[in-house]
């Protein structure tokens, strides 16, 4: 659909019609219709990697809408798990049966590609941006295998970020991985000569104690309460902006761009 709206802020729509399963990603995300009449890549909070995948969606996706980097527009889509009754895949009427309440939807981009380095031309600026913003919120998920970047009207997005913040998994090492160097050696932006040190110095200043605070109150109270070691939800949001703002303000983890 190609919309935009404020960061930080994350419509509530809901789901009308289940399309199809998208079964190229291990969490089997879906293709929505919601009551906007707009089309949607659902991710599931009923799917196996669970609630804190679409956490670190939430975070990464608007962190970096903030920093000016392109990512589809994201919702939250309310679903009620009535509408997989028709759906003939066994597999797809459980994982709807357990994802009642709010979901995460993605924009979807019609016709997209995904991109390849070595086709679609890549300014070593842009290049830098995204591996220093993928070093910040410890992306492990943007390789030359996949690449987890679209084309869509020759603009290239962003997408997939389940796989960062993964200190979340154990939030015992959560302060140790506020100082962790970031392997920038299969990262898909490596070929193109991305300029770290001008990401550094432009993005740096802009993830502010506000901007944090504001991305991450953007994630549903529903996604975080009951998380052993927290009283609630906003404990939960708490650690997790100090640890961004601990890795911000101490860059030790900076990758060096092999050559």
């Amino acid at each position: 659909m190609g919309r935009s709206y404020a960061v930080g802020v994350l419509e509530e729509i809901a789901a009308t019609r289940y399309v199809l399963p998208l079964r190229e990603g291990g969490s089997l995300p879906g293709l929505v219709e919601a009551d906007d009449c707009g089309m949607y890549v659902v991710k599931f909070v009923g799917a196996g990697q669970g609630r804190k995948t679409l956490v670190a969606e939430v975070i990464a996706g608007e962190l970096a809408r903030a920093l000016g980097l392109p990512v589809p527009v994201l919702t939250l889509v309310r679903v009620d798990a009535v509408i997989g009754r028709s759906e003939p895949d066994a597999e797809v009427q459980e994982l709807l049966k357990a994802s009642g309440g709010l979901n995460l939807g993605i924009d979807f981009l019609p016709g997209a590609l995904g991109l390849d380095p070595l086709v679609f031309e890549v300014d070593p600026v842009f290049a830098g941006r995204v591996l220093w913003f993928d070093a910040l919120i410890g992306n492990v998920d943007r390789t030359w295998r996949n690449p987890n970047m679209l084309v869509w009207h020759r603009n290239p997005y962003l997408i997939d970020h389940g796989a960062s913040l993964i200190f979340h998994h154990n939030w015992g090492s959560a302060k140790r991985a506020a100082s962790r160097a970031y392997d920038a050696g299969d990262h898909v932006m490596v070929p193109v000569g991305p300029d770290v040190a001008a990401a550094d110095a432009a993005l740096a200043p802009l993830v502010t104690e506000g901007l944090v605070r504001e991305v991450v109150g953007a994630v549903p109270d529903d996604w975080l309460e009951d998380e052993p070691g927290f009283a609630s939800a906003e404990e939960v949001r708490e650690a997790y902006a100090a640890h961004l703002l601990a890795r911000v303000g101490d860059r030790v983890w900076l990758p060096e761009v092999p050559r």
